[in-house]
């Protein structure tokens, strides 16, 4: 008897349904493994993305574009006295904000999440050396003034119009980083706990902490036990990396994975042709979001210095005929970094059509004459051949790197193509500038969003910065700077929209970065699963992910 017990026992365990062990994990497919888990160094989606399940950050943007507290109580405002206007030394206007965080905020090892925190964050994020992405909001903050363990005020030297957005500003804990940050500033981004001991609980105050990974493949995800908001639907995420796009489909249809993420999933032209075959299996979400499709060019090189080549460049593209073959149109051309959907998108100025002859004027104009083969020289007989690096295995960026290397061949310009894992392109080749001519990849923006850090002339990666800034082609405009200076302090909208709409002219006119299109992403949810919606800016959907449920 005992024996014909435990047959049976084993053979009910063996026989459980899958749809209830689906009940209890979840696998997401995205197309980039992060180089970094740390929240502050490095600028990958698909690291913002995985720790969108196990960190929330004081301020975010919702699906609705309202900003919202995460990890704080109530949002800022002159209105309800926790933001107010201040005299600094020397007359200068800056403001005070106070922000109270959430009595039951906890890292994963149960420590309180404290306005202790808070005041580590800012040391590491205002040290020159110590290599954050976006460095700007931390050297604004003059001080910071901790009245409790959970209120404190953040003393801004200036007044801007988003004074109360601080969704950069990603706590880190004090009690795991600081040793680390201390012993040597300019070594933290190699030091940090979250790449050396990234499956410490007390790293992570979300629904969820990291308890596994394999690098360039999959990280494994539980529930946090000291998490106290909503509890989340699965007792475990696994994000699978499958840069492939082809494959990553595969994946989708055996099994492999239940669901693709938008952000860093499918091309729009593939997950198209997917739901036709494929849409009574799975659920298809389409959202057209503030994801900027570019080129960024490297300024550095003497070809590019010329704006001529660049302009050539643009208008021998035809990104309208691009986007209507691949994407069946649903991908409106880029006129500058500001997609239409922002409220800020001056819809007056003009979109650089697609005119080879004009191109080929520029081209002719600017010293570069058609030479043998059909590929033009300049003066000393140097060919003009340009290499274009984007993220290998995206199916979608192949093809339309490929494009662009035939239409640029037609104005006698020389393109080579070149693949890179995004994790190598992105921590490293972009990062640091090495790219010689040509990237191609997207960014993520919020609404409004000031592109400072893109854009101005202090956010150039480099050495002596330890590649701090996304300025990754080198532009440097003293217009520029004084525009995105200007955008920020004017606090009267209809005033700010018309210093928008000069600085969205004055980036058609410079193109230090060619753009392409915006694009729509595609969501691939199992049938049955809920609550997931897609924002379409750069706060992923995952900072909701406990209301993420099956029917």
């Amino acid at each position: 008897m005992r024996r014909l017990f435990a047959i049976l026992t084993l053979i009910l365990s063996l026989a459980v349904p899958a749809a209830a062990s689906a009940r209890e994990s979840l696998t997401i497919g995205i197309s980039q493994y992060p180089m970094t888990l740390n929240p502050l160094i490095d600028s990958m989606l698909s690291k913002t993305y995985v720790l969108a399940f196990t960190r929330r950050p004081i301020t975010a943007y919702d699906a609705s574009w309202s900003l919202t507290c995460l990890l704080c109580e109530t949002v800022p405002t002159i209105e309800n006295g926790l933001a107010r206007i201040e005299t600094l030394p020397g007359g200068k206007k800056g403001i005070a904000v106070t922000y109270v965080l959430k009595s039951d905020a906890k890292w994963g090892d149960g420590t309180p999440v404290s306005s202790a925190d808070i005041a580590f964050t800012w040391e590491v994020g205002r040290h020159p050396r110590s290599g954050v992405s976006n460095s700007e909001i931390f050297r604004r903050i003059t001080r910071v003034e901790i009245h409790d363990s959970r209120r404190f005020t953040l003393h801004f030297d200036r007044v801007t119009f988003d004074f109360n957005v601080v969704n950069d500003f990603r706590p880190l804990p004090a009690h795991i980083e600081r040793s680390r940050f201390e012993s040597a500033p300019e070594a933290y981004r190699t030091q940090t706990a979250y790449d050396q001991d990234s499956t410490n609980p007390g790293l992570y105050n979300g629904p969820y902490r990291i308890a596994g990974f394999e690098r360039g493949s999959y990280i494994l995800l539980v529930r946090n036990e000291y998490w106290a908001g909503q509890r989340p639907a699965f007792d475990r995420i696994q994000i699978r990396t499958i840069e492939n796009s082809a494959a990553m489909e595969a994946n989708l249809l055996s099994g492999g994975i239940d669901m693709i993420a938008g952000e860093l999933g499918l091309p729009l032209e593939q997950a198209l042709a997917l739901e036709k075959r494929q849409g009574n299996r799975f659920s298809f979400i389409t959202r057209p979001s503030l994801v900027y499709e570019h080129i960024d060019l490297n300024l550095s090189s003497p070809i590019l210095a010329d704006r001529r080549v660049r302009r050539a460049m643009l208008a021998a593209l035809d990104r309208e005929g691009l986007s209507r073959q691949l994407f069946d149109g649903r991908q409106p051309i880029a006129t500058s970094m500001v997609p239409p959907l922002d409220s800020v998108f001056a819809e007056d100025l003009p979109t650089t059509k697609y005119n080879p002859a004009a191109a080929a004027a520029l081209l002719d104009d600017a010293g570069w004459r058609i030479g043998p083969g059909g590929i033009r020289v300049n003066a000393k007989g140097e060919k003009l051949t340009l290499e274009l690096l984007t993220t290998a295995g995206n199916r979608s960026r192949e093809l339309v790197a490929q494009v662009i290397q035939a239409q640029l061949r037609k104005v006698g310009i020389e393109l080579t193509l070149r693949g890179e894992p995004a994790r190598v392109m992105f921590g490293d080749t972009v990062t640091r500038r090495k790219f010689p001519h040509l990237a191609m990849f997207a960014w993520y923006s919020s609404p409004e969003n000031v592109p400072r850090s893109t854009l101005h002339s202090s956010q150039i990666p480099s050495a002596e910065n330890n590649w701090s800034g996304q300025n990754y082609p080198g532009y440097a405009n003293p217009k520029m700077d004084a525009l995105l200076d200007a955008i920020e302090a004017e606090t009267d909208r209809p005033h700010r929209k018309a210093l928008w709409r000069d600085l969205q002219q004055l980036y058609a006119e410079d193109l230090p970065s060619l753009p392409l299109y915006f694009r729509a992403d595609p969501f691939i949810l199992p049938k049955g699963m809920s609550g997931l919606t897609p924002t379409g800016h750069q706060d992923p959907s995952p900072y909701w992910v406990e209301q993420w449920r099956w029917d």
